[in-house]
Parts: structure tokens; sequence; C-alpha cells
């Protein structure tokens, strides 16, 4: 796929949406399925299971969050 260097995950809406629109997608996208720190016992083993239910792998503690991050 052509432009997927620039716009990352959002490279598979291809010129449609606009650019702002595909570089906010990316960006969300991004810190979305990056480890997030556990504010349990600080380690970065969070992931997300749904929208806004996180779950460490770690010390296993469940808890909910926003969508999208942690914080």
């Amino acid at each position: 796929m052509s432009g997927t260097k620039k716009v990352g995950s959002a490279g598979r809406f291809g010129v449609r949406y606009g650019r702002s629109i595909r570089h906010k997608v990316a960006e969300i996208e991004k810190k979305l399925r990056s480890k997030q720190l556990c504010p349990y016992c600080h380690n970065y083993k969070v992931k997300r299971l749904a929208a806004g239910i996180w779950q460490c792998k770690k010390c296993g503690v469940k808890f909910t969050g926003k969508a999208y991050s942690i914080d």
C-alpha cells in the first residue's frame, strides 16, 4: 500500500476522509495498541479488552478507563 509510512494504520482508508482525520485516527490507534502503565503495580503490561475495559497482564487486575487510553 502506498502512503502507509506517513499515516500508519490509517493507510487502510486510502485517499478517503481527508488527511487530518486519517492522521487523528492513526494517533489514536497508535496509543490504543501500545502498552499502558498499570495504576496498581506500575508496570507497562495493561492491554485493552473492550471499549473502556482494561486488564493488567502482570497483576491480573481488571478495571475501567477511557475508551482508547487509561488516562
